[in-house]
């Protein structure tokens, strides 16, 4: 939690006031029991009722004070906590844009889902009670101790060994429950990365038939959830009867002593009275700190986490000395090299084995690449290295004849349209959705990139046209439409080098086939690299590259391949007749 607190270096202010007015009220409440001795000494004991409202009003004015400062505490401590949260929360989800695939496939989505929400939310609350009472409740506790010194020491002795044993009670509920709400939150994403497959898969789960199974799982989980919840619960839930045993007995002790002390003359009754009122205001302190410190616990569980995500540095990182678009192409022309692979090697962070072994080709600009290969051949990431997603094991990638190490990210994206394997869209309309290309694409531009993209006609058709409001992830349009759309959505920034990702798999052979024409008629001087699994949709590229176990196979025009790459020549015989290969 402390390396968190640089984060309230704009809230100083409310940091002071929260917890100084807090104290304030604790003073003031500290108070009360003086103006009640006097009250039952010189007001009830000689039956004075101007004397007893007069200490009553005192009372009642101490209470207005208390409650207004508390009202100023809280107001304060509330606008630090809130903050706090928000800039965590801001640089937490920066760091998380900066991190590459690599980082993302470490962490996961469910547990960066939940950092970035339930734990939080958790380290929001502990602030907030921090800066409310982790001043006060000491405060309260000690001034209580001091007053009651000072009434009388005989008897305050009672509060010198209740206090200790006090803190020892408080200290070792806290070592024990720190690493309990760690498990805790854990279990927590076990539970959200089980929703997010169950309503992401929701159609496969009903098609299998496999909602009870599913159900049945989803119960072992929150039910482990549960028992760890309870586990942490009866220990937390022990801190409140032994205090109380604890104070009672001291209580009980100070009125056997106090007793004492008033038949022999040494104090009066009154200031019996004001010694329980101490020790009560002592209970008081220590159940608002119970309270403190099983939130604090959660937030500092919950910090622990949050640092784990904020001392996960991104491995895909800009050089200071990074090339610009001025600088950026070492070669002009119609046939300078646009992409590069130069002995290429690759692994995924924990992998053992290369995804990608000694990949060299060079690509001209103006080319249509095919990327072709078995499952598990690794073709989707060798697109990934062209925008740096990913940084090569060994070798290097270039782009117009320079290292994509050397380019700025932000730089070397802006040369790239990438359209993913899966199709994402994000609710709004259609025209927002294109926007994500070029923020001040004209309806002209957009209206262009769709016709490239064949989806002109759908939109024209839908309700508002570009003004069509898409749900979330495009789920009131059908998959081929969706992956229409994310291809003009590439298009419309009209990048040097695009890459579609088997992304026209949804498609019927006839779109598909428009699709290709209108980007080979409509993109002149654009490098396309097209992964597909369908031969038919490469057989027209310039330079057909086929993967087999992570190598290179063969590269060649389709005519060539069918020749040469028995790999090639396999996948055509699977899905089309031995006379069409040949043709």
């Amino acid at each position: 939690m402390l390396r968190l607190i640089r984060y309230l270096r704009n809230y100083k202010k409310e940091s002071i006031i929260g917890p100084l007015f807090k104290m304030l009220e604790a003073f003031f409440e500290l108070l009360v029991p003086l103006v009640v001795a006097d009250m039952i000494d010189n007001g009830i004991a000689k039956g004075d009722k101007t004397y007893i409202y007069r200490a009553a009003f005192i009372m009642v004015l101490l209470g207005v004070v208390g409650l207004i400062c508390s009202l100023v505490a809280q107001f304060f401590a509330a606008k630090a906590s809130v903050g706090f949260a928000m800039e965590l929360r801001d640089d937490l989800f920066a760091h998380l844009n900066r991190f590459s695939y690599a980082e993302l496939d470490k962490a996961g989505t469910s547990t960066l889902v939940t950092r970035m929400t339930s734990d939080m939310n958790q380290v929001q609350a502990g602030v907030n009670l921090i800066l409310r009472l982790f001043l006060r409740s000491p405060f309260l506790v000690v001034g209580a101790l001091v007053a009651a010194f000072l009434v009388n020491a005989k008897v305050a002795i009672v509060f010198a060994i209740a206090s200790p044993i006090l803190a020892l009670i408080i200290y070792g509920i806290m070592v024990l429950t720190i690493p309990m709400y760690s498990k805790v939150q854990k279990a927590v994403d076990r539970i959200s990365l089980a929703t997010r497959e169950g309503l992401n898969g929701v159609r496969v789960i009903r098609a299998f038939g496999r909602q009870k199974d599913e159900t049945e799982e989803f119960a072992e989980d929150s039910t482990h959830l549960l028992k760890l919840q309870k586990r942490v619960g009866k220990v937390s839930a022990a801190m409140n009867p032994l205090t109380f045993v604890v104070v009672n007995l001291a209580i009980a002790a100070i009125i056997m002593q106090g007793g004492e002390q008033v038949d022999a003359g040494v104090i009066t009754q009154g200031e019996v009275i004001a010694l329980v009122n101490y020790m009560t205001q002592i209970l008081n302190a220590l159940v608002a700190l119970q309270v403190l410190i099983v939130t604090a616990t959660k937030g500092m569980a919950s910090a622990k986490r949050v640092n784990e995500i904020l001392d996960l540095q991104p491995t895909v990182l800009d050089k200071e000395d990074g090339v610009t678009l001025a600088d950026g192409s070492k070669e002009d022309g119609d046939h300078a090299v646009a992409v590069e692979f130069s002995r290429v090697s690759f692994v995924y962070p924990g992998a053992k084995e290369e995804a990608l072994t000694g990949v060299s080709f060079a690509v001209k600009k103006g080319q249509t690449v095919g990327v072709i290969g078995g499952t598990g051949s690794a073709k989707t990431s060798l697109v990934n290295l062209i925008p740096r997603f990913y940084d090569v094991t060994k070798g290097a990638v270039l782009v117009n004849g320079v290292d994509v190490k050397d380019y700025p990210q932000r730089e070397l994206r802006s040369k790239i349209g990438i359209v993913p394997q899966k199709a994402v869209l994000f609710s709004g309309t259609i025209r927002d959705n294109m926007k994500w290309g070029k923020e001040d694409a004209t309806d002209e531009e957009i209206n262009e990139a769709l016709c490239i993209a064949q989806a002109k006609e759908f939109v024209d058709a839908k309700e508002g046209g570009l003004d069509y409001c898409l749900t979330q992830g495009g789920k009131n349009l059908s998959g081929g439409q969706r992956q229409r759309l994310t291809i003009a959505r590439a298009l419309v920034r009209k990048p040097e080098i695009l890459i579609l990702d088997d992304s026209s798999s949804a498609l019927d052979f006839a779109t598909d086939a428009a699709l290709r024409r209108a980007l080979s008629e409509k993109t002149e001087g654009m490098t396309v690299f097209m992964v597909s699994q369908r031969t038919a949709s490469l057989q027209n590229a310039d330079m057909i590259i086929v993967l087999e176990d992570g190598e290179v196979a063969g590269i060649g025009t389709h005519k060539e391949l069918v020749e040469n790459c028995e790999v090639y020549r396999e996948i055509c015989q699977s899905q089309v007749s031995a006379e069409e290969v040949g043709a």
